[in-house]
């Protein structure tokens, strides 16, 4: 499938993922509607969707970006993140439905709670340990139910860690280096490993999950395959960024329900998708570290 041919439906379009997925489908000239909350589309409001979208007469691919997705803003406001990420996804669903899409491709996230097993591959059990985690599971079953019930072709990812430009200051990476201007570190535990994607390797995922000629329900990881402690990552974000005499405090004070190491099985992604990343840590930081100093 060529995507310069189709008509795409992008929500979350002036998030951390959609503002940069939105660029490369522009650049390549498709055709691309946007809906965010930022321009006044409330994805939960389904007259307001309906009302948005009613003068396209021709819908081929969502990709259903929209979310609430900080884990420590949903223990605080549990009914919101339930409202915004498990309604939005029916009510988008239900505009494929009506729409006639030919693929929804759902932005998913890290499922599977504490590992059974290393590296974990779609098959894991799925285990929430967060209102977060919790609501797309829900939106998950949402999108094989439409799938199900009315054969629209969907394609769900389930990113593991994404990290690059433009990302909230509350996450990991980007404190770090939010940090190390000042020559002063202070984080929790060093110890908890995670695997992280970069950026335009998340978006490159999207636009093969748009591509895909699959017409069933297929959920793929999307990850680098390998994990990095807290530690490592400051050791190489120093290294990296050529700072001298930064000093590093660690409280060692450990998150509830912590886990101590992520590493994504990738196969699926890699032979079915004909996805793989091309960007490793050491790059990704680079690129991150210019972007910040530019």
């Amino acid at each position: 499938m060529n995507v310069k041919d189709l008509n795409i439906l992008v929500t979350g379009s002036e998030g951390f993922v959609g503002r940069r997925l939105v660029r490369i489908l522009k650049s390549q000239d498709t055709s691309v509607i946007e809906l965010d909350i930022k321009n006044g589309v409330d994805l939960t409001n389904w007259d307001q969707l309906s009302n948005s979208v009613k003068n396209i007469s021709s819908l081929d691919v969502i990709v259903h970006l929209a979310a609430l997705v900080f884990i420590p803003f949903s223990f605080k406001n549990p009914r919101l993140t339930y409202i915004t990420n498990v309604l939005g996804t029916v009510n988008m669903s239900e505009l494929a439905r009506v729409k006639n899409v030919k693929r929804f491709v759902f932005a998913s996230s890290y499922v599977y709670g504490s590992p059974q097993y290393l590296p974990i591959d779609e098959n894991h059990p799925l285990q929430a340990m967060s209102p977060y985690n919790r609501s797309k599971i829900l939106s998950e079953e949402v999108c094989k139910g439409y799938h199900e019930d009315y054969g629209i072709s969907c394609v769900v990812l389930r990113p593991f860690n994404i990290y690059g430009p433009g990302q909230n200051k509350e996450f990991l990476i980007p404190e770090i280096i939010d940090q190390i201007s000042s020559k002063k570190i202070i984080l929790q535990d060093p110890i908890p490993k995670r695997d992280y994607v970069y950026i335009d390797d998340m978006v490159s995922a999207y636009l093969k999950a748009v591509a895909y000629e699959g017409t069933g329900y297929d959920v793929f990881n999307i990850g680098s395959g390998q994990s990095y402690s807290v530690q490592e990552l400051v050791d190489k974000v120093i290294s990296l960024s050529g700072k001298k005499d930064v000093t590093v405090t660690y409280t060692h004070k450990k998150r509830e329900h912590d886990i101590v190491d992520i590493v994504a099985d990738i196969k699926k992604a890699k032979e079915k998708l004909k996805w793989q990343p091309t960007i490793d840590i050491n790059k990704g930081l680079s690129l991150l570290l210019k972007d910040t100093q530019d």
